[in-house]
């Protein structure tokens, strides 16, 4: 997503409300952090990228990531300085097209902090707390670097991943992969042709987990009380993390008995893509006048910010009357879900019908009540299973052609 950070189409969007609301005020607050060079080259603004270079428009790229020696934390607070020699973690990496030199700011999770800590430029709310809640947590007193799990292949605790990091430099155990993916699947999926989604799924999947808590037994016209524990086990920071005012993560409880019946649901969606009666995890934001509001320029306090920190957890609890027709066993099934923006915002930007924003399964878990209930199969192909299907029929494709 840094080489789609200027260009992201939902950004897009946003970055032309802000700077339309504001008579624009947030425009190069905004670009500095998703077009780095596009500022600092005087290209963007203005927003309609008439002066906009191709390199300005690679969002986050290569070149301006390793010529940053040093910078403080928050609202793009970095120092630039272009030239002929690139930064990064090795001192033993030499290089046939510049200087490389080690810079141990490459290391530290103060480099990522720069930009993903943001503070409203108005009144300094914060509006993007992903640094300051990883600083806070078990991550950073066992030092445990953003670096750690977004560049490495093992997501939530590091793998190797041998190789070269540079044509001169010696072969090592580990170096840096650069995808740095996060969980924003929906553009993902958009923009790189299904390259990364997969792996965003993946990660998704590895940040929490879930515990569901039934009554082994229950008559008709009891109340039955479902406790389901939310884990945030596997990220660093809060769940959900980033600009939390449009993303949901949410939880989908429904009990059904052995014909099927459904005996009670929470956090379905309606045929609009509406979360139906459900408590969503993300961040609150009130307006001057108190009145609740997703634009981030407008934002004056926070209304409720409900995220789970790192190794913590939230219990959600339900309850429903058992009906006297039902048949047993009881099933009952809690799914943690998740997607980056509510589908009738993404309508009201673009249209309806221009995306559809997919809901990810991050975690599921099951109970069962009077009696051992089945579990529904997981071989039915899900998104993930057709990613996967796709990135091989792909793969197949470009073997063919060059043969």
């Amino acid at each position: 997503m840094h080489a789609y950070a200027y260009t992201d189409p939902l950004y897009q969007a946003e970055l032309v409300m802000a700077s339309e609301d504001t008579g624009g005020q947030t425009d190069e607050f905004c670009v500095r952090c998703h077009s780095p060079i596009g500022v600092m080259g005087g290209e963007i603004p203005p927003l309609d990228n008439s002066m906009a270079s191709d390199i300005a428009l690679e969002g986050v790229q290569c070149d301006f990531c390793h010529t940053v020696p040093e910078g403080d934390v928050g609202n793009g607070a970095f120092v630039s300085t272009p030239g002929e020699v690139k930064w990064g973690p090795h001192d033993d990496a030499p290089s046939a097209a510049h200087e490389s030199e080690f810079n141990e700011f490459y290391t530290e999770a103060e480099y990522c902090g720069m930009c993903h800590n943001v503070n409203s430029p108005f009144n300094g709310l914060p509006l993007d707390d992903t640094y300051t809640s990883w600083s806070e947590s078990q991550y950073a007193e066992d030092e445990v670097t953003c670096q750690d799990c977004h560049m490495t292949p093992g997501i939530t605790q590091f793998e190797a991943n041998p190789g070269r990091a540079a044509s001169g430099a010696s072969k090592r155990d580990h170096i840096s992969i650069h995808e740095i993916v996060g969980g924003n699947v929906f553009m993902l999926e958009e923009l790189s042709d299904g390259l990364y989604g997969e792996k965003a799924v993946e990660r998704l999947q590895m940040a929490a987990t879930l515990d569901v808590s039934v009554p082994e037994e229950a008559a008709p016209g009891d109340e039955v009380t479902i406790d389901v524990s939310i884990t945030n086990s596997g990220a660093g920071h809060k769940l959900p993390t980033g600009i939390t005012e449009v993303r949901q993560m949410w939880l989908e409880v429904s009990v059904t008995d052995a014909e099927g019946k459904m005996l009670y649901s929470s956090g379905q969606l309606d045929s609009e893509g509406t979360i139906e009666d459900a408590v969503i995890y993300h961040t609150v934001l009130a307006d001057a006048d108190g009145e609740i509001t997703d634009k981030l320029w407008e934002a004056e306090s926070i209304v409720s910010d409900n995220r789970i920190l790192p190794k913590e957890t939230e219990v959600e609890s339900h309850s429903f009357v058992m009906p006297e027709d039902a048949a047993d066993p009881i099933l009952v099934e809690a799914k943690l879900l998740y997607r980056s923006a509510s589908q009738d915002m993404v309508d009201e930007l673009f249209g309806e019908g221009t995306y559809d924003v997919p809901v990810i399964d991050m975690a599921k878990d099951y109970g069962s009540i009077n009696g051992e209930a089945d579990v529904p199969s997981n071989g039915t192909p899900g998104f993930t299973g057709l990613l996967l299907v796709i990135s091989l029929v792909a793969a197949i494709g470009i073997l063919r052609a060059k043969e």
